[in-house]
């Protein structure tokens, strides 16, 4: 049986932490799914289909992963897909709590997904989005924190 993964998040924008961990669940799992999320308790900096884009232009290379965009329930989307795995990262301990507690909600709701935590390589660790938008938005250079291409949306968006 082939195994999917999904990794969601916001990725608003996605950053070189993100492609390190979509890189290494490429490795692991047949197909890797980066599901773009729609949550309406975030203000996202860039639409759904700006992040849907960048995403894809970043990820192009991995022939083994595609990229879509899903509003609601994460386990809806992992049942969709036929997924068998939901890929979570951690970059430090203080995320740990909240992760631990929607693998448990995610398991409760559908017990044939697991939960797997992934750990970018230590040179991510420190990126979030919210850190790399913020930076941009005070004129810092973020070429070290995202692609290339994220790097101009962001100086677009903040300029």
């Amino acid at each position: 049986m082939k195994t999917i993964a999904v990794y969601p998040g916001t990725f608003d924008p996605i950053t070189n932490g993100h492609i390190d961990l979509v890189m290494r669940a490429s490795r692991l799992f047949e197909h890797v799914i980066v599901a773009v999320a729609i949550n309406p308790s975030k203000k996202p900096a860039f639409r759904l289909e700006e992040r849907v884009n960048l995403a894809m232009q970043t990820l192009q290379d991995l022939s083994n992963v595609e990229v879509c965009s899903f509003q609601g329930l994460l386990v809806d989307v992992a049942r969709e897909k036929k997924a068998q795995v939901i890929i979570r990262g951690l970059r430090a301990v203080s995320d740990f709590e909240h992760e631990f507690q929607l693998a448990g909600m995610n398991r409760h709701m559908e017990p044939n997904v697991e939960t797997m935590f992934l750990t970018p390589a230590e040179q991510f660790s420190y990126i979030s989005s919210s850190l790399v938008r913020e930076v941009a938005s005070l004129g810092g250079d973020v070429s070290a924190f995202v692609p290339s291409c994220v790097a101009v949306a962001l100086n677009n968006k903040t300029h």
